[in-house]
């Protein structure tokens, strides 16, 4: 029986690179599939990875019916045998329908992969729907980690460094990375703001306390108490 399989983690923990795995490891057992993707970070409709990794897919914007874009395939004398769908959390809820109804109607295998939460820490539509109708949910086993070194379950946007929590659930940007020595690197300053994401565990992420906090600051981790000075 084919089924609607959701592959979730926060970012950083391989989720693209599970992605271009599955495709392979059905293709080169003989499998014929269709890839999707949405604002990949690459900027064009590709899955790509950061271990470089890179493969072209089919761009998912609101217009997309993955319905009727899978029976043309087929009535054109495609072969589909299965879907991946990476960044599945910016899909909409009617598009999760649409992949549901693709299973349980066409006999096809599903694979979504994707974020639950945004940096709000609220449920994206799409991965909502996805929660709520697919046969089989999997936490990714590759555990991204906060900057002091805990496990990363919270994913935060931050500009210039300091982390926001306001502003639209959509923003096309990538993690930032470290140099050698440790250091946060962030591309040049433009006249635009620096808008990049960051994994940090529940705590930081409470508190605010991305790397580039936590390294401009003598004590990164403030008492959890108004601390009296008179």
């Amino acid at each position: 029986m084919a089924q609607l399989t959701f592959f979730t983690g926060p970012m950083d923990c391989g989720k693209s690179t599970l992605a271009l795995q599955v495709d392979h490891t059905h293709s080169t057992a003989g499998r014929n599939g269709l890839l999707f993707t949405a604002h990949d970070r690459s900027g064009e409709p590709r899955i790509t990875t950061r271990l470089g990794l890179s493969k072209p897919a089919v761009e998912v914007n609101q217009r997309l019916d993955f319905w009727e874009y899978v029976v043309a395939e087929l009535v054109a004398g495609h072969r589909v045998d299965y879907l991946v769908c990476d960044e599945a959390q910016f899909y909409s809820a009617e598009q999760i329908d649409q992949l549901a109804r693709i299973v349980d109607e066409l006999q096809l295998d599903v694979f979504a992969v994707g974020i639950l939460t945004d940096f709000r820490t609220r449920m994206f539509p799409g991965s909502q729907r996805l929660v709520e109708l697919c046969d089989r949910m999997e936490m990714l086993q590759v555990h991204a980690l906060c900057w002091c070194g805990e496990r990363a379950t919270h994913n935060a946007r931050t500009v210039d460094g300091g982390m926001v929590t306001e502003g639209s659930q959509v923003v096309v940007g990538d993690t930032a990375d470290e140099d050698d020595q440790g250091r946060v690197v962030l591309p040049p300053a433009g006249p635009e703001p620096v808008v990049a994401y960051e994994v940090l565990c529940r705590r930081h992420h409470r508190r605010r306390t991305t790397r580039a906090v936590a390294r401009a600051t003598l004590n990164p981790d403030p008492l959890p108490f108004e601390e009296d000075v008179t």
